[in-house]
């Protein structure tokens, strides 16, 4: 065999293997997320930067932003007073109008519309009926939202409250809530569990028929310590939970250096899903949505990363092989 035929073979097969790893490797998956779901203007803002980027997100709604005056009277969360919420409700009939437009268009785009219960309470030490009543009245609130403002719901809005509502968050993540939580969420139709938190980026694990994600621990700041991938929690470290628009630009930066980095370890590695966590609330002068659309922006395009929904990353997952039956 002459030299330069034997250079090319050797060349061929080193070739091979690259190939084929490229075609085995799967999709970066990148689960984006925000909890509460109200204000409006960040509806838009959010669907826009998702239409922008080719990405889909999934948004856990809690259900006082659909309760008009009437309904605040007699809303009780279990172990509460009537009429209380730790997130408040809306504030008037055209708000929640305009917020079942967003939801419902959202829905149509291709997000995942969830569940955050309804008035943001910890639920760590509720029992299974504690969390059927909550859920039902997140249910039951969505059923009737569009009828409560004198508006016509749109063909289609019974299915999506009946079987299109698939997750949940707790607030709070209060995960250690544990079999009396997952137990009502089976009751209450749901598949999917995304409050956990986990030491980094790992796979789903499904537990008595409910699969559960967990926002993880990433790298973040000078010193790469630790934190939940949420919005809330980098505000809280950044400026102590008090509003700081000074050094939004500086917050904004570390932001998007902690999520690029955790982005960058699993694209080049195991391929693991990353998910991130947002409220809507633009902490510290917006800081941290600004690092959310430089992310999105930037790896959403790309041929092996998909940004999707809880729901859409679930078949994906299960395609790889990579669910996992856990006792937790």
């Amino acid at each position: 065999m002459s030299r330069s035929l034997l250079s090319a073979c050797l060349s061929v097969s080193l070739l091979v293997p690259a190939i084929a790893q490229a075609v085995d490797r799967p999709k970066q998956l990148v689960i984006i997320s925000f909890d509460g779901a109200h204000d409006n203007a960040l509806w838009l803002k959010s669907r826009e930067m998702a239409a922008k980027n080719g990405a889909h997100f999934t948004y856990f709604l809690s259900c006082t932003f659909l309760m008009n005056e009437a309904a605040k009277k007699a809303y009780q969360a279990p172990h509460q007073k009537r009429g209380k919420s730790n997130v408040g409700f809306a504030q008037s009939d055209d708000e929640i109008r305009e917020r079942l437009g967003n939801i419902w268009h959202a829905h149509l785009e291709g997000h995942d519309i969830s569940s955050h219960a309804c008035g943001h309470f910890d639920g760590r030490l509720w029992s299974e009926a504690d969390w059927s009543a909550e859920y039902a009245t997140f249910h039951a609130t969505l059923k009737n939202a569009w009828k409560s403002v004198d508006l016509r719901e749109p063909a289609g809005w019974q299915d999506l409250v009946d079987h299109g509502i698939k997750g949940f968050r707790a607030p709070y993540l209060s995960a250690t809530a544990g079999a009396d939580m997952i137990a009502a969420e089976k009751k209450a139709g749901f598949t999917y569990d995304a409050s956990l938190v986990t030491k980094g980026p790992a796979m789903p694990v499904e537990e008595d028929g409910i699969i559960r994600f967990g926002l993880p621990l990433i790298p973040e700041g000078p010193n790469d310590k630790p934190i939940i991938g949420m919005d809330y929690n980098l505000f809280v470290r950044h400026s102590k939970g008090a509003e700081d628009t000074a050094d939004s630009a500086e917050f904004e930066d570390r932001a998007y250096a902690a999520f690029k980095e955790a982005f960058d370890k699993q694209y080049a590695g195991a391929r693991i899903p990353l998910q991130l966590g947002f409220h809507f609330v633009e902490m510290n002068g917006g800081a941290y949505w600004r690092a959310l659309d430089r992310l999105v922006s930037d790896v959403c395009h790309r041929t092996d990363v998909a940004c999707v929904s809880y729901s859409e990353a679930i078949p994906m997952i299960e395609a790889r092989g990579k669910l996992q039956t856990s006792g937790l």
